[in-house]
């Protein structure tokens, strides 16, 4: 039987946080961009390791640093992803942009899409989004990769929350990879053109199909002696 997103990289939870660990830098640097920070990954290491850099904003700054909490965070606990833990990650990443940081939208909530589209998410339901997640990680049909993806996109397009939606949903997922030893989901920079055009397609469509075979093509990294034979 083909699984489909099957694992390409074989990890225990410990090797994987250790590979997550020691690309703390590189994955920071990736997810600021969701907030338009384009400090170089020097500058971004500089920052990281709590030192000023001239001419970055301070918003940028604590960008960066929430989002270091936030890898910090996922690599630091040992229970399973829970809507709780999702809280948790967003009231660190989103600390200092949301409106209420840490607690799901009760409100109305959209998405400027460019070119005069905008995407209004469907409201939030916390007993639905619990259920959701509970479902799909019990799921033994599904390979964590498989898994983790749908965590990335639903939660985006849901925008569960007031402020952070990607940043959340990147940390969520890879809670999900780390877990399950598959490596992590960081999609490199040169990529995120061709990315963000597949993200607005998502939002629009609802239809994760091919944003999840993307992105299972060019998005999953881990370690050459972990790769599963299918994948070397």
């Amino acid at each position: 039987m083909t699984v489909e997103f099957a694992d390409q990289y074989q990890f225990t939870p410990d090797e994987n946080k250790r590979f997550a660990k020691s690309n703390f830098t590189k994955l920071v640097h990736t997810s600021a961009r969701f907030e338009g920070v384009t400090t170089t990954l020097s500058q971004t290491q500089t920052i990281m390791d709590g030192m000023s850099v001239a001419g970055v904003p301070v918003a940028d700054v604590l960008t960066i640093v929430n989002l270091k909490r936030g890898w910090q965070l996922i690599t630091s606990q040992t229970q399973p992803l829970s809507l709780d833990l999702e809280k948790k990650i967003n009231a660190v990443v989103a600390a200092e942009d949301s409106l209420d940081p840490g607690q799901l939208r009760t409100g109305s909530g959209g998405v400027d899409l460019g070119a005069g589209d905008y995407f209004e998410p469907p409201a939030v339901s916390e007993k639905d989004e619990a259920i959701f997640l509970q479902n799909l990680l019990a799921d033994a049909q599904k390979a964590t990769t498989n898994k983790a993806l749908t965590v990335l996109y639903h939660n985006m397009r849901q925008q569960i929350f007031w402020d952070g939606n990607k940043r959340t949903a990147t940390l969520a997922a890879n809670k999900v990879m780390i877990d399950g030893g598959a490596g992590l989901i960081n999609v490199p920079l040169t990529k995120w053109a061709e990315w963000n055009e597949l993200i607005r397609d998502f939002y629009q469509s609802g239809d994760m199909t091919t944003i999840k075979q993307w992105t299972y093509a060019q998005g999953i990294q881990g370690l050459s002696v972990r790769a599963k034979a299918d994948h070397k």
